[in-house]
């Protein structure tokens, strides 16, 4: 009776299995999704070349973009910091963006998409 049972529990046991990676992958599609999203604007995709290049304070970034305002710079880098893909380093009065290793890793596929 034993071997019966222990032999119905190992395909409840891979069905959980199966189904706590087919969770995870679930998980990982959301989070990517969630990434292209945070670069969808054409603005976070110039700014994260940008940023690949170097490290740039907002002033930098405006000027390097030429159209857009510091309050829409802003906005875009607030967006991109919630994604994870930038981060700030104060200096004096100055916030000084520079991609995270995610954001790396994006702008690198982006750029060989743009290439």
């Amino acid at each position: 009776m034993a071997a019966t049972s222990a032999r119905a529990s190992a395909p409840a046991r891979s069905t959980k299995t199966a189904a706590a990676a087919a969770a995870r992958r679930l998980a990982e599609i959301r989070r990517v999704a969630d990434l292209l999203k945070q670069v969808s604007d054409p603005t976070r995709l110039q700014v994260l070349l940008l940023l690949e290049e170097k490290e740039r304070n907002v002033t930098e970034l405006c000027a390097d973009l030429g159209t857009q305002s510091q309050p829409a710079v802003s906005h875009h880098l607030a967006l991109l910091r919630h994604g994870r893909l930038i981060e700030p380093r104060r200096s004096g009065k100055h916030n000084f963006y520079a991609l995270t290793e995610g954001g790396r890793e994006l702008a690198a596929v982006v750029r060989t998409i743009v290439a």
